[in-house]
């Protein structure tokens, strides 16, 4: 396929997009874990992807997070920066879309998500729209309809939500 279809192929996923799923470590995050003394876990979230949350938020496109991990600092960034809703604990992401596809009266094809390593392949593969962060693993990248710029967890999720509102809008000069 050469880069113009690429490219119009990508522009179609985007304007069906009605919501966003994205995983948390090696996406919003940069993948490491920073312990304390006591043994808490800490994590750091880039602030333009809760921007990316509440601009996709403001045009009609609610964002879902879903991660194998469990931890309440993921749910406390989430309820911050609006996220519709976390889904903790999943082991089998892919088991969890029929679900949202009823939640949120979607059809798979009309989903966006972010993904990075092995437990995001098969339902990146189901979706309408994949993506995956520049330092994402190879097999990741290779499913993604779009690889972004950026690393995980310095602003994948914003870079994929401005793709997105830029293809679903493009009469539009303001998001916010």
């Amino acid at each position: 396929m050469n880069l113009d279809k690429l490219e119009k192929s990508l522009q179609a996923k985007c304007k069906k997009i009605k919501l966003l799923i994205t995983d948390v470590d090696g996406v919003l995050t940069d993948g490491g874990r920073y312990y304390s003394n006591s043994g808490e876990i800490f994590k750091k979230f880039h602030v333009r992807d809760g921007m990316g949350i509440n601009l996709l938020l403001r045009n009609g496109i609610d964002t879902v997070i879903l991660t194998k991990e469990s931890a309440k600092l993921i749910n406390y960034w989430a309820k911050s920066m609006n996220v519709s809703k976390v889904y903790s604990g999943i082991k089998i992401k892919e088991n969890e879309l029929e679900q949202i596809c009823r939640k949120y009266r979607v059809q798979p094809s009309q989903i966006a998500f972010i993904g990075d390593d092995v437990n995001d392949l098969e339902l990146m593969r189901k979706v309408g729209l994949s993506a995956a962060p520049q330092d994402g693993i190879s097999q990741a990248k290779k499913i993604a309809a779009y690889v972004c710029k950026m690393e995980g967890g310095k602003g994948v999720l914003r870079e994929v939500a401005d793709l997105i509102l830029k293809e679903k809008f493009p009469q539009k000069t303001k998001w916010y």
